[in-house]
């Protein structure tokens, strides 16, 4: 089992930069394929980004190819997700979430384990 606990969320302005990290407990946390969600309101949760055990594999929704890049840092135990050129729209509640086994739609139901979340609001 891995609890998560997400950090870095804020209120930034549009075009600015913002850094969220993905701490997990436990010491199997390397076995894990690890992604972000985020829910705005009133909206359904949406996948992010994943990334596979090793890091060497990634993977980004079409809204955000290109201004976000999903790390990890296994000896850490750690998940990084870098935000960049923020839009109003990327507001929401963003979550951490890992995998036993290698994801293939990034659907909620194939993570088994989630964070609290972390809120990030981008101002026009």
């Amino acid at each position: 089992q891995v609890q998560l606990v997400e950090s870095g969320g804020g209120l930034v302005q549009a075009g600015g930069t913002l850094r969220l990290a993905c701490e997990a407990s436990g010491r199997t946390f390397s076995s894990y394929a690890m992604g972000w969600f985020r829910q705005a309101p009133g909206k359904e949760r949406e996948f992010v980004s994943g990334i596979n055990w090793s890091g060497g594999t990634t993977f980004y929704a079409d809204s955000v190819k290109g201004r976000f890049t999903i790390s990890r840092d296994n000896a850490k135990n750690i998940m990084y997700l870098q935000m960049s050129r923020l839009k109003p729209e990327d507001t929401a509640v963003y979550y951490c979430a890992a995998a036993h086994h290698t994801p293939e739609h990034f659907r909620e139901y194939e993570y088994d384990y989630w964070g609290q979340g972390t809120q990030v609001t981008v101002s026009s």
